[in-house]
């Protein structure tokens, strides 16, 4: 169990999709402690195994209510919509408004191969929206404009 370092942009691994994990053995478990570990010290409050180059999905969310372990989650529903400003562990210091539903409702399997539905909105929701979309490769970054990426717009707005 230990912290593990966090990929950072533009490590190609960060575009990779995540697979599927059919079983929940000690690896995936380890693995599990060491993404909470490493969000912790990194003051984050989400992480998933692409961001410290394991290619399996599964997240870790904590936004100060206790810690979640989310694997194989899949949203099944989505509603409204909100723009908020984000930051990434992978992406530092920088900030890009991501336009993300405001609720959500997303199935997967706690860390006993359980089956969960939860209801979110919110931070939670849109924390668990910003994960799940690392594990189909896609960064806030793509969230910018063509305009502001055709500008090199990697300098938008520094993360106070």
């Amino acid at each position: 169990m230990a912290a593990m370092s966090v990929k950072i942009f533009p490590d190609l691994i960060l575009r990779k999709k995540s697979r599927a994990v059919l079983n929940i053995g000690k690896e995936e478990k380890r693995i599990l402690i060491d993404m909470a570990e490493t969000m912790y010290l990194k003051s984050g409050v989400g992480i998933a195994a692409v961001q410290i180059g394991v290619l399996k999905n599964m997240v870790v969310i904590d936004i100060g209510e206790g810690l979640m372990k989310l694997i194989n989650p899949v949203i099944v529903k989505k509603e409204g919509v909100e723009t908020q400003e984000e930051g990434c562990l992978s992406v530092p210091d920088k900030c890009v408004n991501v336009k993300r539903s405001k609720k959500i409702v997303v199935n997967y399997l706690n860390e006993d191969g359980g089956a969960v539905r939860l209801a979110s909105e919110g931070l939670l929701a849109r924390v668990i929206q910003h994960e799940i979309d690392h594990l189909s490769g896609k960064l806030i970054i793509d969230y910018l404009s063509p305009l502001k990426k055709l500008c090199g717009s990697l300098t938008f707005r520094q993360k106070l």
